[in-house]
């Protein structure tokens, strides 16, 4: 599940961009044309040098884990110009100590190919261009926070009977030699990194929307339909199965399709608490439609289309087509969760595949069942199960928007507090309290064993939270905690961490858990700001502790004062982080 809800959160995010931590960018971008003025109606080359200054990388174009923030290159939607074909080089492979696998990087100069295509109906003069360049930079050892760069500029359009020039001749022709990096389109798809794993949970999804009251009931009807309409042979209803599968993932995969382009304008990347809570919200809305507690209606228009009655394989096909809209009121809310995941991948190709990977969840059952027809006769009758069926969905929508909010929740032991919270009460709900099928002495079974393993799953990992040796015990960054540790005469450590920097999370799962650093750090007040998220008065903290990257970690004497000579920068062994702190208890002259 974590894998499938793994970036839900990032949707809406884009156009929210965080301020590097010094005032220097890690990377500038600039423009190169091929052009001194454009005619209306041609497609012109383009590219964009990137710059990345020495000692640091910025990460590949394509996503990979939860870590890996991925350089991405969006411009805005606009009638008359555009940005298209956007072609990234090939990135380097670098292996750093601390990571089991490589990982893909651009360093250097880098080249960024793309296409200027003018519209027909230009108007001559200067239109402007917008878009941005988000990254996120990292040395060996530290990361910086991802930074936004606008890009901007003007495109001179003249009439097509006036004579342009070429510039930047020697560059285009040297770049039209080089061939593209085949994985370098942005935000490519790429199976071979876990994502085959939520294609498999979405599988299942769809296979779980079948028991929904609003498609299992048509079921018996669409398998009739085709055995009717082909007289009952085998080889006709492989042919109707095909049809009506087809016109499943049409509907699924223009959505996907379309959702993944509007996520791809509105970019990347998500930081602002605000965002994740309007996330969390809506899913929470859209869970609590399966308790009924409101219904999602379709327009009486668009029922009308989808019961429409037309023969033939077209029949079929119009069958498959028109499900989603039948079926709205209770695949809905699950169809809108999937459709805010995929937007915030912004990949077409990877927005196409959920969807079609949905439909096949979706049609393979009915296709199965026409095939064998003889086995519908054991599928159990529509009753109270179903709407059990339809409860089940509506917490997984609301443990999405759970899971949504937990990077707001500070502390391992409080976020698996609310888990359990949102478990016990799914348990005991499911279990008990839901009175839909209780005529049914095994279904009760059924009800009560689940709602027992939902609870007992909240129990484990709750007391996998607290018996978990997470090492050094970090209190939040607050103000009025340095005052008190002053007023105490107490050292302090302050660190600066965030869950998008590798080698914080490598000192935080090697070095914070030693024993010795454990037992020192108890003579400190050790005080965290985490940066994974955008906090309150981050940049006037940032810029009082002159703090440039992550991981910065700084000793603060008794009086408030830093330690001179004793601020880490950059990952650092037990033994560097051990000296540091013995140094910093050490009483002063």
């Amino acid at each position: 599940m974590k894998k499938f809800l793994n970036t839900v959160f990032l949707f809406l995010a884009a156009t929210y961009a965080i301020p590097s931590y010094s005032s220097a960018a890690t990377a500038t971008i600039e423009v190169i044309q091929s052009s001194d003025a454009y005619h209306a109606g041609e497609t012109y080359p383009v590219i964009f040098r990137v710059r990345i200054i020495d000692g640091w990388f910025i990460h590949g174009n394509e996503k990979g884990s939860e870590e890996i923030i991925p350089t991405v290159l969006t411009f805005m939607d606009q009638p008359l110009l555009k940005i298209k074909d956007i072609r990234f080089p090939d990135t380097l492979e670098k292996k750093f100590d601390y990571l089991t696998e490589p990982i893909d990087i651009f360093s250097g100069e880098i080249l960024i190919k793309a296409n200027l295509v003018v519209d027909k109906g230009t108007p001559s003069g200067a239109q402007g261009i917008k878009g941005s360049f988000s990254y996120q930079a990292c040395s060996i050892n530290a990361c910086r926070a991802p930074e936004n760069i606008p890009v901007e500029w003007t495109a001179s359009i003249v009439s097509n009977d006036r004579t342009t020039r070429e510039i930047n001749k020697d560059l285009f022709l040297a770049t039209g030699k080089e061939k593209d990096g085949v994985r370098k389109d942005t935000n490519r798809f790429d199976p071979d990194k876990g994502l085959i794993w939520t294609l498999a949970l979405i599988f299942l999804g769809g296979l779980a929307l079948n028991l929904s009251p609003c498609i299992y009931p048509i079921i018996p009807i669409t398998v009739s339909y085709f055995c009717g309409k082909t007289g009952r042979m085998k080889g006709d209803i492989l042919v109707h199965c095909i049809m009506y599968l087809i016109g499943l993932s049409v509907t699924n995969s223009i959505m996907g399709v379309a959702s993944a382009l509007s996520g791809n304008m509105l970019g990347s990347v998500l930081q602002h608490p605000a965002a994740l809570i309007i996330i969390a919200l809506i899913m929470t809305l859209l869970g609590l439609s399966f308790f009924d507690l409101w219904e999602i209606r379709v327009p009486s228009s668009l029922n009308r289309v989808a019961s429409k009655n037309f023969n033939g394989y077209f029949g079929t096909f119009f069958m498959g087509l028109t499900l989603g809209i039948i079926a709205a009121p209770c695949i809905g809310p699950f169809v809108l969760g999937l459709l805010a995941y995929v937007g915030q991948k912004g990949d077409p190709v990877f927005g196409f595949f959920c969807f079609f990977i949905l439909s096949m969840g979706m049609g393979l059952p009915v296709c199965l069942l026409a095939l064998f027809s003889g086995a519908m006769k054991r599928l159990p009758l529509s009753g109270g199960w179903m709407l059990w069926i339809r409860r089940v969905m509506g917490w997984v929508l609301i443990g999405m928007a759970i899971y949504i909010l937990s990077p707001l929740i500070s502390g391992r032991v409080p976020r698996a507090a609310v888990f359990l919270a949102a478990a016990a009460a799914a348990g005991i709900h499911l279990g008990w309290l839901e009175k839909a099928g209780q005529e049914s002495v095994r279904f009760v079974c059924i009800k009560r064993s689940a709602g027992v393993l939902l609870i007992l799953l909240g129990a484990g990992c709750f007391y996998s939270a607290i018996s978990f040796n997470g090492g050094v015990r970090w209190t939040p960054y607050a103000e009025g905690l340095l005052i008190k540790a002053k007023q105490e005469g107490k050292p302090v450590v302050l660190d600066f961490y965030a869950d998008w920097c590798l080698p914080c999370k490598v000192m935080d799962k090697t070095v914070l858990r030693d024993e010795e650093v454990v037992s020192l750090s108890e003579k400190f007040i050790m005080m965290r700001l985490d940066l994974t998220t955008k906090q309150p008065a981050q940049e006037r903290i940032l810029e009082t502790y002159h703090v440039i990257g992550v991981p910065t970690i700084i000793f603060l004497d008794k009086d408030g004062n830093e330690e001179d000579g004793l601020r880490i920068e950059s990952r650092v062994g037990r033994d560097e982080f051990l000296s540091a702190m013995e140094q910093a208890l050490q009483p002063g002259p």
